[in-house]
């Protein structure tokens, strides 16, 4: 997996890396299998010396749809209305990764991420 991941991140126009803040409450063993891939993920993103930008869901919601605590719906509405998609994008992580490029897109370029306030 580090192998596919250090491929993947060394390769591409925008090189730089986005992903989604995890919260685990209930299903603890679904939480460890992701975070020992989420791990495997970063160390390839390290390695590759990619910039990597992290936001909550609620900022990805807030920066796609306007509103914090949207639901997965809505933003997945949002994200295909945005990219004048024909269909909202699939699986589930796909159109999560489009929102989280959006988010980021829209933190980078805002007037306050070009005078280095974070």
């Amino acid at each position: 997996m580090l192998d596919d991941m250090a491929g993947a991140a060394g390769h591409g126009p925008a090189r730089r890396g986005g992903g989604r803040e995890y919260f685990w409450g209930h299903n603890v063993t679904t939480g460890i299998g992701v975070s020992h891939g989420r791990g495997v993920i970063l160390l390839a993103i390290c390695k590759a010396h990619t910039p990597l930008f992290e936001y909550t869901p609620k900022r990805v919601k807030q920066a796609v749809v306007g509103y914090g605590s949207a639901e997965k719906r809505q933003v997945m509405d949002m994200t295909r209305r945005i990219l004048k998609m024909e269909k909202v994008a699939r699986p589930d992580d796909a159109a999560d990764a489009i929102a989280i490029a959006l988010c980021h897109a829209r933190s980078s370029t805002s007037l306050l991420a070009q005078k280095g306030i974070r």
